[in-house]
């Protein structure tokens, strides 16, 4: 996937000037920081655990390439099918293969899916895809991408997003009530999951030793499109995988506290297709879930970044975007400043090992060096000093 360090400059300075795009940046980052500070400061088990799963990454990124390994055995003896695709192409490649055309598919949120482009291919090959996160609905009825790792339509005030439903979905809705809204959303997509063929998820966390995938979320969707339809096809980059499913779980908790969720509504543990062996206790697959479980290990760069003592530490990362709303840029440009998929202090780097270093440094002069960003991260990631790697990279290229 190519990028242009210019284009986003001037995608910047159109979003600076976009007065409505400022106002739910606003009110959306001082939500969240007041939301997520009470939360921490009312359970400091929290703080404790997200201690534990700094070193439980940091562990796991030592051991990366053998964890990849262990969780292609794990996944094929729960009976899920493995691939590992080595860039966006091969793993659109892969699910291209597995879908087909003229098939109805529904996504669950994934910035991973973002990475790849893996929507826009999709339809490319003759399928109906629909987003099931409203957040990722109202940006793919945008065409937009996503504006923040865990709320993908964080820049738009209700009266956007009540807009794009009612003229891009075709529903009449009065006045500006949001339950309304999100009313009309649930019925029109209920309507697409139970007809879909594929279901599409990301994932939060993947445990080597089981082939277990964990998804948290809050709205069910997730839950929906990985249990309907008969395909379920996850896609998860290699970083994601840790030794254990003890350990995918508390990555999973960690992550939904520092967005503000806290306890998570739904936390999903999957390995393998459905089963029963209710009849003579003889094993079939394909019950009332999916009858088959195809896992897509995304590399794009992140076995390279290995080799970089700093690109490296990013691959900790667990996509919280905590460190996004702390960022005094990223409260004024959103994902505008960023890259293709990934946006902020932690998206910059993102986009330096999945698409262009040199290009995601251009971008990194806009930085501040405040060290917000670091002091907010959850599993201490020095997030400022990658960004002066970056900035050093991109200026002796010129």
């Amino acid at each position: 996937m190519t990028f242009n360090a210019l284009q986003a400059y001037q995608e910047i300075w159109g979003a600076l000037l976009d007065e409505e795009f400022q106002e739910a940046l606003r009110r959306a980052s001082t939500i969240s920081q007041v939301r997520v500070e009470e939360l921490l400061a009312e359970r400091r088990e929290l703080v404790e655990l997200c201690r534990e799963v700094a070193g439980i990454k940091r562990r796991s990124i030592d051991t990366l390439e053998e964890l990849v390994e262990r969780a292609y055995r794990s996944l094929e003896a729960v009976r899920a099918k493995p691939y590992l695709a080595g860039d966006a192409e091969e793993a659109r490649r892969i699910i291209g293969g597995l879908v087909g055309s003229g098939k109805l598919v529904v996504m669950a949120k994934s910035m991973a899916a973002a990475e790849v482009g893996l929507r826009g291919y999709l339809e490319s090959l003759g399928n109906e895809v629909w987003e099931t996160d409203l957040g990722e609905l109202l940006v793919q009825l945008e065409g937009s991408k996503p504006m923040h790792t865990t709320t993908p339509a964080v820049h738009m005030t209700r009266y956007k997003a009540i807009k794009l439903i009612s003229e891009k979905l075709g529903v009449k809705l009065k006045g500006d009530s949001v339950e309304e809204a999100v009313k009309a959303v649930r019925e029109f997509l209920r309507g697409k999951i139970v007809k879909a063929d594929v279901g599409i998820s990301g994932a939060n966390a993947l445990a080597a030793d089981t082939g277990a995938i964990i998804l948290v979320e809050n709205e069910s969707n997730i839950r929906l499109v990985t249990s309907t339809p008969p395909i379920h096809i996850a896609l998860v980059p290699v970083d994601k995988i840790v030794p254990t499913l003890l350990d995918a779980v508390k990555v999973a908790i960690v992550q939904a506290a520092y967005t503000g969720l806290y306890p998570p509504t739904y936390i999903s543990i999957i390995a393998g297709p459905s089963s029963t062996a209710d009849i003579e206790r003889v094993r079939v697959y394909g019950a009332q879930g999916p009858r088959e479980l195809h896992v897509v290990l995304l590399d794009n760069g992140r076995l390279k970044a290995l080799k970089d003592p700093l690109l490296k530490e990013q691959l900790r990362c667990i996509r919280c975007g905590r460190c996004q709303y702390e960022c005094p840029v990223w409260v004024h440009t959103a994902n505008k400043w960023g890259g293709p998929a990934y946006g902020g202090p932690m998206g910059l780097v993102w986009t330096a090992i999945t698409v262009d270093p040199i290009e995601a440094g251009k971008l990194s002069y806009l930085c501040l060096g405040c060290g917000r960003c670091d002091a907010s991260c959850p599993v201490e990631i020095p997030l400022s000093t990658i960004l002066r790697h970056l900035k050093t990279m991109a200026s002796r290229s010129s």
